[in-house]
């Protein structure tokens, strides 16, 4: 698997199958201070789908009879997409994920001995005591079942063996890796899933939390150890410092593992404008793929270098995303720049005045820390150029 892998990075084509179950919804909203309404919801929930994303996790149906409506309404919407809730791993719980008419649920599996024995206070026969009797019963409500180990980064490798043994005799289809605590790395984390890959036949989907910015880097880690599905949210959004985000795996997975996932990425701007205004949430200007300025460009050699030929600093298209290139003048903008700059004023700059004009731009930038409008470049001209201008 890792030699494939490997190749797919030079460009060749993975024929890997890869699913994002997406938890904007469900995961996304637990971030501290973060509500949706339910008009918001479903708008999340028919944006995702028309994205082409197959799996949408709703919510937590234990949070009440308000939350248990909202997940049906949605259902009943039939997207086109296959629905999941999440539950305790307990029979109440359970019958209430199975009123909301979604096609999956995800119990919760405390798995790390840190959370046994100080969360729950249960053993690990306990656990698999209770997915004998549970994953049956799911499976009674016409439920697929997924198996969500909690904090199994922390997790002893012996027992997550034996919880996706158990889970897999009694009819789970899935086991979810959750990185609750955001500490794997990108090695051990491919270590841990090949693990589980090779002594399991239950799909795997990997939930990352980026505490430390690693969710991305462990979800490909994830995908090139076998894991079939991966957690996402629309910008990052989650608890503390929040999951993967849907855009940076979608377009890692596309241009470092050769593995599209049949996302109309066109539409992701939108997608998450939307849920920086509902969440509250809003990501910085250099925030990879969706923030406001990672297409801008300043520095002279870098803009020199983008009107020879785009591809000498494109990394990822902003075509992909329905943008483009944005050139700025700045403090360290070059010749070329601010020449083509006053020549769409209908200025000519010499050669001999545009030294001059540079350092009077790199003075501006610096006092006022913003690039100079068009009013603000006629003034510059008119103050450093020593002469009137010269419009052509």
């Amino acid at each position: 698997m890792f030699q494939q892998d490997q190749q797919s990075l030079c460009g060749s084509q993975n024929t890997q199958q890869v699913v994002i179950d997406d938890t904007t919804l469900r995961d996304g909203e637990q971030s501290a201070g973060v509500a949706f309404s339910a008009e918001e919801k479903i708008h999340i929930a028919r944006s995702l789908v028309e994205l082409g994303v197959q799996e949408l996790e709703l919510g937590i149906p234990a949070m009440g009879a308000e939350e248990c409506e909202l997940i049906r309404s949605i259902v009943e919407l039939k997207l086109g997409a296959k629905s999941l809730v999440w539950s305790r791993l307990n029979e109440a719980d359970l019958t209430l994920a199975a009123s909301t008419g979604v096609d999956m649920v995800d119990l919760s599996v405390p798995s790390s001995a840190q959370q046994l024995k100080n969360k729950i206070h249960k053993s690990e026969a306990w656990v698999l005591d209770q997915l004998v009797k549970l994953i049956p019963r799911a499976l009674d409500y016409g439920l697929e079942v997924c198996i969500g180990c909690e904090d199994a980064s922390r997790a002893d490798a012996d027992f997550l063996s034996r919880i996706a043994e158990c889970a897999e005799k009694y009819g789970a289809k899935r086991l979810r890796y959750a990185d609750t605590l955001g500490i794997l790395e990108p090695f051990r984390c491919y270590e841990s899933l090949k693990k589980l890959r090779q002594s399991s036949g239950l799909e795997l989907e990997m939930h990352a939390h980026d505490d430390y910015g690693l969710a991305t880097a462990n979800t490909l880690a994830a995908v090139k150890a076998g894991a079939s599905h991966i957690n996402t949210t629309v910008n990052g959004l989650g608890e503390r410092a929040g999951n993967a985000p849907l855009e940076e795996c979608v377009f890692a997975l596309k241009h470092l593992h050769a593995l599209d996932l049949a996302i109309d990425t066109t539409k992701i701007p939108a997608l998450s404008a939307f849920v920086q205004q509902a969440s509250g949430r809003s990501v910085s200007s250099n925030k990879s793929v969706v923030g406001a300025m990672v297409f801008t460009h300043e520095s002279g050699v870098h803009v020199d270098g983008l009107l020879k030929d785009q591809h000498n600093y494109q990394g990822l298209d902003p075509t992909e995303l329905g943008r483009s290139h944005e050139l700025v003048l700045g403090k360290h903008s070059g010749s070329a720049l601010l020449k083509a700059a006053y020549e769409s004023l209908g200025l000519r700059v010499s050669d001999d005045v545009t030294p001059i004009l540079l350092g009077g731009l790199r003075k501006f930038s610096s006092s006022t820390k913003r690039s100079p409008t068009e009013q603000d470049l006629i003034r510059l001209y008119q103050q450093y150029s020593n002469s009137e201008l010269a419009v052509g």
